[in-house]
């Protein structure tokens, strides 16, 4: 079994590039479908978010599975290689770690992504591409993560990135409460944005999405509006903010769209923050001089300066994380004898049934039971103990000396 992970993140990668090798909801499981049915790997599990792509694989070929990644969205290894790592067995295992335990996220201690890679590991367990391997790999990491925000507290106070959000509103806007918010999506992401804006008190807010039942069901909490997607040109220019996160492939919010917004409101600024990768805002839209366009790459700055308060933590999170990746480790060590275990349980097996049917026979013959038994336990003992005995007598000079010890060893001798 050969464990890698492979992927991009917010450390090797712009969003620019990450949003070209992103799998959103609607393809992944015909990525996962084709990366196990092309022979690229055994087992697959893809793990896409905002920040980062990864794919956890049972693979003999992890270079093949880079050029996977490149070649399913249509690219060329030469434009994804520069910006992928390639992580085998014990490194794999510690990203992670590290990854669910918030140590390698943008928000330092984040618990959003652990959701992420739980949904991860189920798609792949639907799709069938979940075997043992990255079964164990994950519950391995949903443990230890625990383990870690459990022990050190790692999350508390984290700044998160919908509380940048209101940060870099709140530097182009004297008061929130003077503003109104537009949402776009009705996500998990939005909900946690809407919660921070909602606690400023804003003059407005609405949802706007497809389904707008659920932009409705959102609305309500925050005592705001609702209304299609469709219905997103009219309405965009009485807003003041605008956070946007969807699923969408393509960008939602054009130029063009901005531009004729702008106009019906005389130029008055607009904050605009697009948390979604790919990108729901045409990246041209940042250009306007009217416009704070923010991404979530941008975000960065203001999440890192609430770093300082947890660092401390971190040296007790990374010891978890490395007693967790010995442990594993052992146990994915101990696989690699499997076979061998059970060749030699075959050889026992063999060997018993052999001297139980001439016991049996004996048996039927009517021969005295208690000589069968002596007879079997000693023919049995003899077979068992031939092949080491043999070996021992056919060894010579230090080849002897290093058996002796091995067999003392495996049948636990103790000789004076």
């Amino acid at each position: 079994m050969q464990l890698f992970a492979c992927g991009v993140n917010h450390h090797t990668a712009p969003v620019s590039i990450r949003e070209r090798v992103a799998f959103p909801a609607d393809i992944l499981m015909k990525a996962l479908a084709d990366a196990t049915g092309n022979g690229v790997a055994r087992e697959v599990a893809i793990l896409s978010t905002c920040n980062r792509t990864e794919v956890y694989c049972n693979t003999a070929e992890p270079e093949a599975v880079a050029e996977w990644i490149a070649g399913f969205h249509g690219l060329s290894a030469r434009e994804v290689k520069p910006y992928l790592y390639l992580l085998p067995n014990d490194q794999a295992v510690k990203h992670a770690f590290r990854v669910a335990s918030g140590l390698d996220s943008m928000v330092l201690g984040e618990t959003q992504i652990l959701g992420q890679m739980k949904q991860a590991a189920e798609k792949a367990q639907e799709a069938g591409t979940l075997g043992l391997l990255l079964n164990k790999l994950f519950q391995r990491t949903f443990s230890v993560a625990k383990e870690v925000r459990t022990a050190t507290e790692i999350g508390a106070s984290t700044v998160s990135m919908s509380a940048a959000a209101v940060t870099l509103a709140e530097r182009i806007f004297p008061s929130i409460a003077e503003q109104s918010v537009l949402f776009i999506g009705a996500g998990e992401m939005i909900d946690l944005v809407a919660t921070h804006f909602a606690a400023k008190s804003p003059r407005r807010l609405m949802v706007v999405n497809r389904t707008v039942d659920r932009a409705r069901t959102l609305a309500q909490k925050f005592g705001g509006e609702a209304a299609a997607l469709t219905s997103l040109p009219e309405l965009l220019h009485e807003f003041d903010i605008v956070v946007t996160s969807t699923a969408s492939p393509l960008p939602i919010v054009g130029l063009g769209m901005v531009e004729r917004a702008l106009k019906a409101r005389k130029h008055n600024p607009m904050f605009m923050v697009d948390l979604a990768v790919p990108r729901d805002i045409e990246t041209e839209v940042a250009e306007l001089q009217d416009v704070f366009l923010y991404t979530v790459d941008d975000l960065g700055e203001v999440v890192r300066a609430g770093h300082d308060a947890r660092n401390s933590k971190v040296e007790q999170a990374e010891a978890i994380v490395a007693a967790g990746v010995n442990e594993f480790m052992h146990w994915l060590q101990g696989r690699k004898t499997v076979p061998t275990l059970r060749a030699l349980r075959d050889h026992g097996e063999r060997l018993r049934r052999h001297e139980l049917e001439k016991a049996a026979k004996r048996l039927a013959r009517g021969d005295d039971p208690a000589a069968v038994i002596e007879a079997l336990s000693l023919g049995l003992m003899n077979k068992l103990l031939h092949e080491p005995s043999h070996a021992l007598n056919q060894a010579e000079g230090g080849e002897r000396d290093e058996l002796q010890q091995w067999v003392a060893r495996l049948y636990n001798l103790h000789n004076d």
